[in-house]
């Protein structure tokens, strides 16, 4: 199955471990709460979904990478203690806890999340001596003599011994205790997620026409040569950085993430002309609505790979606004309540520069049980930076002493006020030059015998895909969208 899919799977498994009774029980017992194992390729996504899965289902994750361990650290140190026996007086071995199970209750601890997952990667690649520990863990959730705490379910990873020398074969005994999910690479579920992480539009469009090069692991005479999911994350969040400090986006770059050499070379290439499309179109121009006539006629005769790289450099334009306009709006609505626990700090006598700190202080430490419990998302982690922004904004009046003390709140209120028009203007702002987008599509890429062009079916297609834009349309409109995403709908129907 897909990645997609796989998450689905996962997720679903989770809830029906956490299910209980009307008593409070686990209706499926922790013994026969099989440990998922998911097999697939490196670099495919399994550690991606497993912290989406956490943050989406608001419960704790810990996750180990078992081939980096020993048995000393998996199992704890041994140690001599004293038991007594009929009488008599015997010193016997026992073991301190591991590092592993300690680090679920450490979690507990410091986050107060009774449930959760311990995800371990790798555990068909683990050392000779503690692959004996790794097989009991498996069958009965223990390490040495110390179990995974009571509600937090086990997630393993491996992946097939054609990628990885390090693989030992498990025997059915140890399968027939895990609920096995296989996974391959699926480039049009990747886009998916790529779309709303925002990976650079260079990769996506270089992927749409060569989506065989998205996934790779080939053995040569002097080694493996790949390049996975991963790898192009990684890449662009490099390139993104390069772009912004000036830095030159090389070759000798490229192939330090995309380590398969015919690939490498091809994107590299074709990067350099998608750096030139966007030197030649003017993409705020085009999304203002007033580019010049000699854009409009080189879109008119671009070829196709032209035109796709143009639509990539325009939605990715438009998508960091959307963006904006959501985290804007979700900062603003976070504000709400600490506003009115603000309000009544003031109110029992507190100034209005601490009780704003305060405010500040409790997301700060939100931000850190967040971070702690990987459960913060970084669009979550996004939005309470932003709103600590604002709140630290709103603090600057009253340190330069410039609002006075007796209209502390209402100064507030003015500041909130004001932030909520400027959103608003925003927003108009942002549905402007989405529609200017669909203008430019219509009058540059013409239409087919369906009644729209391939690019305004990508268009359509990537905007419902990404959560911000189709957020945005939902909550502010875009006729031009709901006009072609029908006419797409009948188009499938015919």
């Amino acid at each position: 199955m897909n990645i997609k899919e796989a998450k689905n799977e996962i997720r679903s498994a989770i809830l029906a471990y956490f299910t209980r009774n009307e008593f409070g029980e686990y209706i499926i017992p922790i013994e026969r709460q099989r440990p998922l194992f998911l097999m697939g390729p490196p670099g495919i996504g399994k550690t991606a979904i497993m912290e989406q899965v956490a943050q989406e289902l608001g419960v704790g994750l810990v996750s180990y990478s078992m081939s980096h361990h020993t048995r000393q650290s998996a199992l704890g140190l041994p140690f001599i203690t004293t038991k007594v026996y009929n009488g008599k007086e015997y010193n016997v071995s026992e073991y301190t806890m591991s590092e592993i199970i300690a680090s679920v209750y450490d979690m507990i601890e410091d986050t107060g999340l009774k449930e959760g997952i311990l995800f371990l990667d790798e555990v068909n690649c683990v050392a000779e001596t503690l692959a004996p520990a790794m097989l009991q863990f498996l069958q009965y959730k223990t390490f040495g003599r110390h179990q995974v705490p009571y509600g937090w379910i086990v997630v393993t990873a491996g992946n097939p011994p054609e990628y990885n020398n390090s693989v030992r074969e498990m025997d059915i005994v140890t399968w027939d205790r895990l609920k096995r999910i296989d996974i391959t690479p699926d480039y049009s579920v990747w886009k998916e997620y790529a779309v709303n992480i925002g990976v650079h539009p260079a990769i996506t469009t270089y992927l749409d026409i060569k989506k065989d090069d998205f996934y790779q692991v080939e053995s040569h005479a002097n080694g493996k040569a790949f390049v996975t999911a991963r790898g192009w994350v990684d890449l662009s969040s490099v390139i993104r950085i390069y772009e912004q400090r000036g830095f030159k986006v090389t070759e000798n770059l490229i192939i330090q993430y995309l380590q398969e050499e015919r690939i490498a070379r091809d994107f590299a290439i074709y990067y350099e002309l998608f750096n030139k499309y966007r030197a030649d179109y003017q993409i705020d121009r085009i999304l203002d609505g007033t580019m010049d006539s000699d854009v409009g006629l080189r879109a008119k005769q671009a070829g196709s790979d032209e035109r796709l790289s143009l639509l990539g450099l325009l939605l990715d334009e438009l998508s960091g606004q959307l963006q904006k306009v959501c985290f804007e709006e979700d900062a603003l609505s976070e504000l709400v309540p600490l506003l009115k626990e603000t309000k009544g700090l003031i109110d029992g006598g507190l100034s209005a520069e601490d009780a704003l700190k305060t405010q500040v202080d409790a997301v700060h430490a939100q931000i850190e049980v967040g971070k702690r419990a990987s459960t913060l998302s970084p669009d979550r982690l996004h939005v309470l930076n932003r709103t600590i922004a604002i709140l630290e904004e709103m603090q600057e009046p009253f340190r330069a002493g410039q609002t006075d003390a007796g209209d502390a709140f209402a100064a507030i209120k003015t500041d909130f006020s004001g932030r909520v028009a400027g959103l608003k203007e925003m927003a108009q702002q942002t549905g402007s030059r989405l529609s200017n987008l669909f203008k430019f599509c219509e009058r540059m890429f013409g239409v087919d015998s369906n009644g729209d062009s391939r690019e305004m079916t990508i268009l359509v297609t990537e905007l419902t895909l990404n959560s911000y834009s189709a957020r945005f349309i939902s909550r502010y409109g875009c006729d031009e969208y709901f006009e072609h995403d029908r006419q797409l709908l009948l188009s499938h129907r015919a």
